[in-house]
């Protein structure tokens, strides 16, 4: 099994804990990680564009000037796309842009991310993660202490509503539950931060 060093909030050695291999022992999958995210970013699309093709334009119902002798181009609507104020060609509808993908892909995209943060030394674990107050400058001074980057999600096995608070305004760093992580949010945060309670959780529900 995998070895991990588990710091306290000062950054103080707390000892080790062992990683289930099954999650973050795999080889990562790039091409797994890669569909989940698109999917991912597709999901999030709200596909609310729209634009009128010629045949939805107010106007079009006289010929906008003769046919010969005015030296321009022969048109017979002003509806049409070459015009001002005409339709646009193949013309933008809202859309969904959501779609499904394998449960096994989806698996092995979050074992190979998680792995990869082990294998990449981005993954911090806290013996605990507890504050009395809600104090951004206090969460600051945690983050600093355990080598944070400026991108960090932080991982929680059950909500608290200190911890959330403390890290809300903080620019780049996100809190989430070890039953909701996704592949994105994981990627595109530098440091992992996870409590040993929450890799316990995440052993749980994802193994």
């Amino acid at each position: 099994m995998a070895t991990v060093k588990v710091i306290d909030m000062e950054g103080k050695d707390c000892g080790t804990m062992e990683l289930n291999d099954e999650l973050f022992g795999i080889e990562p999958n790039q091409n797994a990680v890669h569909e989940v995210v698109k999917n991912y970013l597709a999901d999030q699309r709200q596909g609310t564009q729209s634009a009128k093709t010629r045949g939805e334009v107010r106007g079009g119902g006289r010929k906008p000037f003769r046919q010969k002798g005015t030296g321009r181009h022969r048109q017979g609507s002003s509806t049409d796309p070459s015009q001002i104020g005409g339709g646009i060609v193949f013309a933008p509808k809202p859309r969904d842009y959501s779609y499904s993908i394998p449960k096994k892909v989806r698996r092995l995209a979050l074992k190979s991310v998680l792995s990869a943060k082990v294998q990449d030394g981005e993954m911090i674990v806290l013996d605990k993660l507890e504050m009395a107050a809600p104090k951004t400058k206090e969460m600051v001074k945690v983050l600093a202490n355990i080598g944070a980057a400026k991108k960090a999600l932080i991982v929680m096995p059950e909500k608290d509503e200190v911890v959330v608070r403390a890290a809300h305004n903080i620019p780049g760093v996100r809190t989430t539950l070890a039953a909701n992580m996704n592949v994105y949010e994981i990627v595109n945060h530098t440091s992992f931060i996870v409590t040993k309670e929450a890799v316990e959780k995440i052993e749980e529900v994802y193994r």
